[in-house]
This record gives structure tokens, C-alpha cells and sequence, in this order.
């Protein structure tokens, strides 16, 4: 831990880690140098098979070979869109996109229609690289239907087709130079318009960032990773891919997280990082809890993306019998702005969400006045660092409420910051909820149950669940004459977004607790439902 006494809720940047020119290719070029024969990446399939690999020499090569045809249908500066879930391919395009000064534009694979076409468009993506299906959701028609809506779209690719997924790769073709500050991902997360906003994210951030999480998970080069972390989150896709790539360590990407599958992998493959979001974790200690496996190997477990009861830490440090770290950030910051460390106290690995990430500041500041409060005060947590992002894509009035003109990122989380820099979360200042790690927005599934002929009036809000960190209740007023069918409700929001989005409380309000100015308090909802009056 760092050794620091605060007045204020005010932690400077620690320079104990420097930050490298990287970029996202070249992390890839400099391990392939140094380990060329060593396993980067193992496939493991639907099912938990193992498959593919590919050593550290070969995954350049085919990165590279990508790259190149890419360079045949793109200009740098272009974005391209992956839409599919993980697979080797994800990563093969994350590091040729990287390599040939292309923009990637993440995509969560339960997407619905008009989800894909708001990200499509908003981005400004000109390919779209998927699978032709996913969990039942018909990919392959859902593409076609927005590409016949979007023209901007150049074309759509099968990732799973090698033809066509590295058409145009010409051997002599020559590759960008790519700098650490040039925009390398757009990934979408939280919005209170309805729609979530694109964070632009540049090489520096996330390759620095990548590599200050793992060292600090004490993670040994070489070891085996499991990443069954969504590829379209910064945590599979930068934390765990780039954090592997740089450390040189042998990387199985799970298709899908399934718990009983993960565990045999770890018992087969002697996985000593594991890294999920406390519903995961739950998950795998059910299943091992149903069927014993050898875990010895586990040597460092982490989790983050929503609450981690003091509970779930001591099960986990005692079915795997190791270290445990506790994780914060956000995507805007690539994404890890405070971490845990090995020799925490239990109360502090609990109870805290750990000291500043390596040349970070952190403050907590009043939401009103934007000062910095005393030490344990509540007050929004702020951020800067290399790690933020460049900007919310085309939209600066967004960027501007979120950055303010010193550079500080406001996050919308409410926290507290004792005298040694250790963190607490506390709330949130947005209404934002966390759902298994996923961050959901209350008004973009307002916006759809609206279109429901039924419903006159709709408010959303998250409430705490043992499994799920939070779950989606919605509160409705009907039209005249209507009564609660949920059934016709979840079938409405299922045609429209992702399953995880349907709420799965549904209540009828006479009257909405309101403001003097006519608005809803949510707040007051969400206590209600807590305190059981909706029972």
C-alpha cells in the first residue's frame, strides 16, 4: 500500500509505475519478440472444450495478416464494429485494428436491432464484423436488417469465415505508424438521454492501464489466465487481453461463462488468475459447492463492476484457497482507477475498493460546489489521469459535463476518501444500475416501455440483489382501462433490447412520490421497495 497521510479527500498521482508510449500492436510486437514460442491465446468453446491456440509468434503474424487486409477495405481513422461474442477472432481484430490505425467500435452480442443500429450509426462505423448467431439471437438477420438501413455501411463480415474475415491481405502490404495518443476503441456506456454515450479510448490509456492492474495482482508472466469477461467490456478486452499480452501470459477466452465449464478448465489448465464480477464468482461457488474440483491452482482472484460483500470474499478466498483483490473504474477511465492490494486488511479488501491505480489523482468533491471535501466526507469521486478518455464520441456537451476545465473526470459515483487514499463507494449521483457488471440505463428501458400501449407512465430504478448486485424493478401507471399484464410487458421489452435489461419487478403506482418541481423521486421508490411496501 501506498504510505500517505491526507488532510483532504485529495490523493496525488503515485509515480512508482510509469507510464510507457505503448500502443495496443505494439504490446503485441514487443512480447512476440520476447516469447515468440510461448502460448498466448487457447480457445475454449460453448461448451468448455479447448481448442485453437495460437503461440505469441503466430497470433502477430495473423494479426498482422488481418491488419493488412483490413488496410484493403479501410482507411486509418475508420471504425469498424465487432459484433460477436468472444472468440478468437475478437482478439485477432482488436490487435489488427490496432495495428492498422483503425478505430474499434465494441458491440454487446445480445444486442437487439435497434440497439445495433443506434451504436452503428452514432459511431460512425463503416464495417460490421460478427457471427451468424449467438445464444438465439439471430445475428446474421439483425445485421442485415440495419445495414439496409444505415448506407454508411460498407459491408459485413462473418468473423467465423476466413476467406472472408482476411480478404484482401496482401503480404507486401505496409502497416500505419500508430501513436500512443491516436483514438483505438469507441466502447458505449452510460446515458441518462436514453441512449449510452461512446467513450473514445486511446492506445496509452489502456495498454498503462492494463499492465498497472496486473502488476498489482502480482500476476507471474507466463501463468495461465482465464478471460470469461465480455470482449465488448474494458475488463475482457483490455484489463485481461492486453494485461496478458504484456505479461506474456497464456490466455483461455471462454465463449461463454458457463460455471461448472469454467471450473474443469481451471482444474485441467491450472489457471492461477481468476477475474469476475460477483455474480460470476457466485456462480462457480455453487457449482463447486455441487461437485468438488481441484482449485489449488487459483492464486489471485479478483472482482469489481458492482458491490463485493465482505461474504462473497471470504467464500472465495476460502473454496480457492487464495489472495483476493477488489477493483473500481469506469469505462471512461480504461477503466481501473483504484485497486486493493495483497497485504490489505480483510476490513479494508472488504469495506473499500482500495488505493489509487499508479499516476492517478483521485478526489472526492461536493456535487454542488465542485470543492474537495474533508477526509471520509461524501462526495462525488473524480479522476485525473492518462487513462481518461478523449472524449464522448460527437458529443462535446457530454464531454464537457463529464471533464470539467481542470482536467478532473466526474464519474457520478458517490464515495468517501479516508486519510490513507483508500476508497469507499457509497452511491450514485446518476441513477445508473449495475446488473451482474453490466451497467444498464434506467431510461433507455423507460423509453421502450412507453412505446407499450398500455402504459401512461414508467420509472425505473435498481434495487440490491444478493446474485445480481442489482436487479431492474419498474414502476408504471396504466392508461384507463388496462391492468398489469407482465407477460405482454416482458414480450414488449424482449423484442426490443437485451433480456438482461427487462425488469424483473413489475409494480402499479397509483401515485408517484414527486418533487416540488413535478419530477419523480426515485429514491423514494427504490426505499419503498426496499422496506417491502410493495410486497
Amino acid at each position: 500500500m501506498y504510505q500517505i497521510e491526507l488532510r483532504q479527500a485529495y490523493f496525488p498521482a503515485q509515480t512508482d509505475a510509469e507510464i510507457r508510449e505503448t500502443t495496443v500492436g505494439g504490446v503485441l510486437r514487443e512480447q512476440a519478440a520476447r516469447t515468440p514460442g510461448q502460448t498466448a491465446l487457447l480457445e475454449a468453446d460453448a461448451a468448455g472444450l479447448l481448442g485453437r491456440s495460437w503461440t505469441y509468434a503466430a497470433l502477430l503474424a495473423d494479426s498482422e495478416r488481418l491488419a493488412r487486409a483490413l488496410l484493403s477495405r479501410y482507411r486509418p481513422g475508420e471504425r469498424i464494429c465487432v459484433w460477436a461474442p468472444n472468440a478468437p477472432e475478437w482478439v485477432l481484430l482488436e490487435f489488427a485494428a490496432a495495428l492498422a490505425g483503425l478505430t474499434l467500435v465494441t458491440a454487446n452480442p445480445a444486442y437487439r436491432p435497434r440497439e445495433l443500429k443506434y451504436v452503428v450509426d452514432q459511431s460512425r462505423s463503416v464495417g460490421l464484423f460478427i457471427v451468424k448467431a449467438h445464444r438465439g439471437n439471430p445475428m446474421a438477420e439483425i445485421a442485415a436488417e440495419v445495414a439496409r438501413e444505415t448506407p454508411a455501411l460498407r459491408e459485413i463480415v462473418d468473423m467465423e469465415d476466413e476467406d472472408a474475415f482476411f480478404a484482401g491481405a496482401r503480404a507486401d502490404a505496409s502497416l500505419p505508424e500508430v501513436m500512443p495518443g491516436d483514438p483505438v476503441q469507441v466502447q458505449y456506456t452510460s446515458g441518462t438521454t436514453g441512449f449510452p454515450k461512446g467513450a473514445v479510448l486511446h492506445h496509452r490509456g489502456l495498454t498503462n492501464n492494463s499492465r498497472h492492474g496486473f502488476a498489482r495482482l502480482q500476476v507471474i508472466p507466463g501463468e495461465t489466465v482465464l478471460n470469461a469477461m465480455p470482449m465488448f467490456h474494458t475488463a475482457g478486452c483490455s484489463i485481461l487481453t492486453l494485461g496478458s499480452a504484456q505479461f506474456g501470459c497464456r490466455m483461455i477466452l471462454a465463449r461463454v461463462f458457463d460455471p461448472a465449464a469454467m471450473l474443469d478448465i481451471i482444474e485441467a489448465e491450472r489457471a492461477g488468475l481468476l477475474f469476475g464480477v460477483p455474480t460470476m464468482l457466485i456462480g462457480m461457488l455453487e457449482a463447486q459447492a455441487g461437485k468438488a474440483r481441484t482449485v489449488s491452482s487459483v492464486r489471485m482472484a479478483c472482482s469489481g463492476g458492482s458491490m463485493v460483500p465482505p461474504e462473497l470474499v471470504r467464500r472465495v478466498t476460502g473454496t480457492f484457497g487464495c489472495a483476493f483483490e477488489t477493483v473500481y473504474g469506469q469505462t471512461e477511465t480504461s477503466p481501473l482507477l483504484t485497486q486493493s492490494q495483497v497485504d490489505d486488511s480483510f476490513e479494508d479488501l472488504c469495506n473499500t475498493v482500495g488505493q489509487p491505480m499508479p499516476q492517478t489523482e483521485i478526489s472526492i468533491r461536493d456535487p454542488a460546489t465542485n470543492q474537495v471535501v474533508s477526509v471520509d466526507a461524501i462526495g462525488e469521486i473524480c479522476a485525473r489521469a492518462y487513462s481518461l478518455m478523449l472524449e464522448y464520441n460527437d458529443n462535446p456537451e457530454a464531454t464537457a459535463a463529464t471533464i470539467d476545465e481542470d482536467g478532473w473526470l466526474h464519474t457520478g459515483d458517490l464515495g468517501t476518501m479516508d486519510s490513507r487514499g483508500y476508497v469507499r463507494v457509497t452511491g450514485r449521483v446518476k441513477e445508473m444500475i449495475i446488473r451482474g457488471g453490466e451497467n444498464l440505463f434506467p431510461a433507455e428501458i423507460e423509453n421502450v416501455l412507453l412505446e407499450h400501449a398500455d402504459v401512461l407512465e414508467v420509472a425505473v430504478v435498481g434495487a440490491p440483489d444478493e446474485k445480481w448486485g442489482e436487479i431492474v424493478v419498474c414502476f408504471l401507471r396504466l392508461r384507463p382501462g388496462a391492468s398489469l399484464d407482465r407477460a405482454s410487458l416482458v414480450a414488449h421489452c424482449r423484442a426490443r433490447i437485451s433480456p438482461q435489461k427487462t425488469p424483473a419487478h413489475w409494480i402499479e403506482i397509483a401515485e408517484w412520490p414527486l418533487t416540488g418541481s413535478g419530477k419523480i423521486q426515485k429514491f423514494v421508490l427504490r426505499e419503498r421497495f426496499e422496506r417491502g411496501d410493495f410486497a
